[in-house]
């Protein structure tokens, strides 16, 4: 790991200072709850791709794309590919109608096709399962400066936790958008200047093809094909069934920009996979008996110059930090529209209570954290897209493809029995994945909808 000297120290703390300035800056432009959770819906097509990718571009885009290529080989870019590809499809399938619904939850969008006797249901659900992963993205934050700084994880985690809240609590998607943009340069930049060090340096990518065989390390199948499309699949339905994603479709301007913005984000997201592949391989073969988990934050270490390096370090943090706090930023807005606004709907405490409800999941994931810092957080991330996909993925489908024609009352039972599946499977050891145990269950309670329409026409309800 590096040196913490002056002179990677200084570049580190000038990076992160410039991306709290650039929120503190955002939140003074925060005068409601429409402009904390939408941005006032007038997020340009480079602002909807900055809050996409703000949130997408995390821990497993980088560090985690370098360790599976130092495992598996080009069987890492399942990630960055099979997330360009959901952007891709909502783009052009989704964001029209998505930004046209002027809703600013999924559960409320799906409420107006399925019934709202279900709307609480799944805001709680999708809730959940976002905030899951947000205890994963502190882990793995804390973890980055509890190494950089010989520090304990709770307090790396506490330091992490600082930074979420400025970035998130104050200007919400107002800084989530310039944010965005901001952080995925940053790590373009330093995965692109990692890319050209790996050609230039050490026989470029035929030293690796000379050192490593065709298969495993060249193939996208390199651990499996049933674990590639599995892979591929729970990228697509996650994303689609995130609001942490959506909500920067529901803040643009017009379905324009928001359908630009998802293409912008499709477009960037696959070749940033390739530039942590070239050096995750890269460390295969130069360090091949190091923990996969440090490829990329040893590569940094040992091949960039210590300003450069303070950057990149930086950069590093940001992206977990900034993922964190799309998260955060989701389960407020979902908890507020859904859950909260419908007990006591007051005007003038609309962003104060959106604001404390971002803070209170921020400062919950931190509990669970401090609860067990050395728990299994991969099995919780599966739960994590098992909820948010099972509750969501189909009956959004639906909704949008078949609008009136769908089943209100499969929706309905759609969503309160496939969550339950999911938490069954992943407390109960089965072969089954969770997401796909609840996927099977959202796919039969519609079928049933459908029936029941069938055998009482005219009946939606």
């Amino acid at each position: 790991m590096p040196n913490v000297s002056a002179l990677f120290m200084v570049p580190f703390l000038l990076t992160i200072a410039a991306m709290v300035a650039v929120a503190v800056t955002s939140a003074r432009n925060v005068r409601s709850a429409g402009d904390f959770s939408l941005a006032g819906r007038k997020a340009n097509s480079r602002d909807v791709a900055g809050g996409i990718l703000g949130t997408l571009v995390g821990g497993a885009a980088t560090i985690g794309t370098a360790q599976l290529a130092y495992l598996h080989g080009l069987s890492a870019w399942w990630f960055t590919l099979g997330a360009g590809i959901a952007c891709l499809f909502l783009g052009l399938a989704l964001a029209p109608s998505l930004r046209g619904g002027m809703a600013a939850t999924i559960p409320q969008f799906i409420s107006r096709y399925h019934g709202e006797r279900a709307r609480v249901c799944a805001s709680l659900f999708s809730a959940l399962g976002m905030f899951i992963h947000i205890v994963a993205q502190l882990l793995a934050a804390g973890a980055l400066l509890s190494t950089l700084f010989q520090i304990s994880l709770p307090g790396g985690a506490l330091a992490a936790l600082l930074l979420t809240a400025l970035f998130t609590v104050g200007g919400g998607m107002r800084s989530a958008g310039p944010l965005g943009v901001i952080k995925t340069t940053l790590i373009y930049a330093i995965m692109l200047a990692g890319g050209i060090l790996v050609i230039s340096t050490g026989g470029g990518l035929q030293e690796l093809r000379r050192s490593l065989p065709p298969y495993p390390w060249f193939s996208l199948f390199g651990y499996g094909v049933s674990e590639g499309i599995s892979d591929l699949c729970s990228l697509l339905v996650g994303v689609i069934s995130t609001q942490t994603y959506l909500q920067s479709i529901f803040s643009a301007r017009d379905t324009v920009a928001a359908r630009n913005g998802a293409l912008i984000s499709a477009l960037l997201m696959p070749p940033l996979g390739l530039l942590g592949i070239a050096i995750g391989m890269y460390m295969r073969v130069h360090a091949p008996g190091i923990d996969s988990a440090k490829a990329l934050p040893l590569f940094l270490a040992q091949q960039f110059h210590p300003a450069l390096a303070g950057v990149a370090f930086a950069a590093l943090l940001i992206a977990a930090v900034g993922t964190a706090a799309g998260l955060a930023m989701g389960v407020g807005t979902t908890l507020y529209v859904d859950v909260v606004s419908k007990l006591k709907r007051t005007a003038s405490h609309e962003l104060p209570l959106m604001r404390l409800l971002t803070l209170g999941a921020l400062l919950a994931a931190f509990a669970v954290l401090l609860s067990d810092p050395n728990s299994a957080i991969m099995k919780w991330s599966f739960l994590s897209m098992g909820l948010r996909g099972a509750t969501l993925f189909l009956p959004l489908l639906l909704a949008i493809f078949l609008g009136e024609r769908t089943s209100a009352r499969g929706g309905a039972l759609s969503i309160y029995a496939a969550p339950t599946a999911v938490i069954i499977a992943g407390v109960i050891p089965s072969p089954i994945p969770p997401l796909y145990a609840g996927l099977a269950v959202s796919l039969a309670a519609m079928l049933l909808g459908f029936a029941w329409q069938r055998l009482a026409p005219g009946a939606r309800n």
